[in-house]
């Protein structure tokens, strides 16, 4: 399904990327050497039902998955990039985190993922896998637009993926997003120009670029969630939520 919002929602949905975008940036300040993971998603919970809202994570199981997922918040440590799930680790210095979090707030969904370096240390790998997936994020909300086809999204995250250094798995990437997390169109991150979905004004779409150093395969957890670099190197992801307007793009899940 793709789901088309009416000017009238757009207000409502800028509030849900901002929620979104509040909760990472709180997490991302408390997680310091020595947190654990079960933390940050207690804290992320508090935060979700302390504002009446829903998270799309707790009932959340798709085909791919060994669900429900049964946390808030997904936490991927260092090899660990995709749906990261909590569990009893404490963060040591110069561990590279990634957070991804989706939640319903007024009926509408937002999607957004942040890697950090925690602690003082910082790992040269790590800091360029970051920058990656950051600027790639960057150049695909630049080609984003009213009629412009959901090729070009991917093609400009791929080409900055790609220029990096960095193959890019193609087995999961983007997706539009609205009362429900996961919805058409797929948003792959690399693609041809020129094809595919032509976005359209009232499309939310969450771009999410993610990379591995040295592999584009990916293995899973023995929890049935967890997708880690299958050469156990580092990853990184980052995402926002957007919103296709008459006359460009907004970003909804930045602070």
């Amino acid at each position: 399904m793709i789901e088309i919002l009416s000017s009238s929602q757009l207000p409502q949905a800028r509030k849900a990327g901002a929620f979104v975008a509040e909760i990472l940036q709180t997490m991302k300040q408390r997680a310091t050497v020595g947190t654990n993971l079960l933390d940050i998603d207690r804290w992320t919970k508090e935060m979700i039902l302390g504002a009446g809202a829903e998270s799309c994570y707790v009932d959340y199981a798709p085909s791919f998955g060994r669900g429900p997922f049964g946390h808030y918040i997904c936490t991927g440590v260092n090899d660990a990039v995709l749906h990261g799930k909590p569990h009893d680790y404490t963060l040591a210095d110069g561990d590279l985190l990634s957070l991804d979090l989706a939640v319903i707030t007024g009926g509408l969904a937002a999607d957004s993922a942040i890697s950090f370096i925690v602690g003082d240390a910082r790992p040269a790998e790590s800091v360029a896998l970051i920058d990656a997936t950051e600027r790639a994020l960057a150049a695909g909300i630049a080609a984003a637009g009213p009629g412009v086809r959901m090729g070009d999204v991917s093609h400009a995250i791929g080409t900055v993926l790609h220029d990096a250094g960095y193959s890019v798995n193609t087995e999961f990437g983007g997706h539009g997003i609205g009362s429900t997390m996961h919805q058409d169109p797929h948003v792959s991150n690399t693609g041809r120009p020129g094809r595919g979905y032509t976005l359209r004004p009232g499309l939310l779409l969450a771009l999410e670029p993610w990379v591995m150093v040295d592999t584009d395969e990916l293995v899973t957890d023995d929890d049935g969630w967890t997708l880690r670099s299958a050469t156990g190197c580092r990853t990184a992801h980052s995402e926002h939520t957007i919103a296709i307007t008459e006359d460009g793009v907004e970003v909804l899940t930045r602070i």
